[in-house]
């Protein structure tokens, strides 16, 4: 009789860091929203004391009365952010493709000069853009403006597609054209379905710094293209603590409600094709 294999006891380490490392998460993360949130409803909270000990309603009666103003704010960072992520992926879609599928002398040079905006400050960026822009009409322009933002933020989005068009083999396209498909077909059938994780993964980040970019909208802008970062700017730099925490967490709204929107979408496509 063969005898039984002996049982072999796992070890409580691996469990005890998949649970301690959600908690870190959210302490990292949660931690600085709750003190923002005490912050808008006690401005006087000041060191040593643990907990405020006096609370008012200020901030929450300030953005009550400007609800109008902030949301007209908000909604104009918003549609700017999404026109950037449009025009980075537009603009993206043949370098990313053409980098991903080729090899020529000095890629990796050219492929760095590609991601260079990325490295260089926002303020030496813009200011030779503005004296262009200001040349050619631009300038004062929610039009301006998007094109700025999609210079400064296009690497991610080249970054992210690179990645996207080496993760699948080039026999997808291959297999369309010789099916019959057209250059707009195959990019449409074929080509952005199988890139979606990296579109999505780009359009993030873009959306993330196009939404949260307050000197070269301020710049660009001029201050006619209304923007949130240049609402909540001020308050930042002034003594009201309270409307400043709370404008803060506003800031949140946005983002976090497009990528929940974003994970629903994505959720729900990849449940009808049987992929989730």
């Amino acid at each position: 009789m063969t005898p039984a294999a002996p049982r072999i006891r796992s070890h409580p380490l691996p469990r005890l860091a998949r649970l301690a490392l959600p908690v870190l998460l959210w302490a990292l993360f949660g931690l600085p929203v709750a003190v923002l949130a005490l912050y808008a409803v006690a401005p006087g909270w000041n060191f040593p004391d643990l907990v405020p000990t006096a609370f008012n309603t200020h901030a929450l009666d300030y953005v009550t009365s400007q609800a109008g103003p902030i949301a007209r704010h908000m909604l104009s960072s918003v549609w700017y952010s999404l026109c950037a992520v449009a025009a980075a992926l537009a603009m993206c879609l043949g370098p990313a493709r053409h980098f991903a599928r080729r090899s020529f002398r000095g890629k990796a040079l050219l492929e760095a000069v590609f991601l260079a905006p990325a490295l260089v400050p926002s303020m030496t960026f813009s200011m030779g853009v503005h004296y262009a822009f200001i040349r050619l009409g631009l300038a004062d322009t929610t039009t301006g403006v998007v094109l700025v933002l999609t210079v400064f933020s296009y690497p991610y989005m080249l970054r992210a597609l690179i990645a996207g068009y080496q993760a699948y083999g080039e026999e997808y396209e291959l297999a369309a054209k010789n099916l019959g498909a057209g250059p707009l077909a195959r990019l449409l059938r074929v080509e952005l379905p199988l890139l979606l994780p990296a579109v999505v993964a780009g359009g993030s980040v873009v959306f993330l710094v196009a939404f949260s970019e307050y000197f070269l909208v301020f710049l660009i802008g001029g201050g006619v293209v209304a923007s949130y970062t240049g609402y909540l700017f001020p308050f930042l730099n002034s003594s009201d603590r309270a409307t400043a925490s709370l404008l803060t967490l506003l800031f949140l709204v946005a983002p976090v409600a497009l990528f929940l929107l974003t994970d629903a979408l994505l959720t729900t496509l990849y449940r009808r094709r049987g992929l989730y």
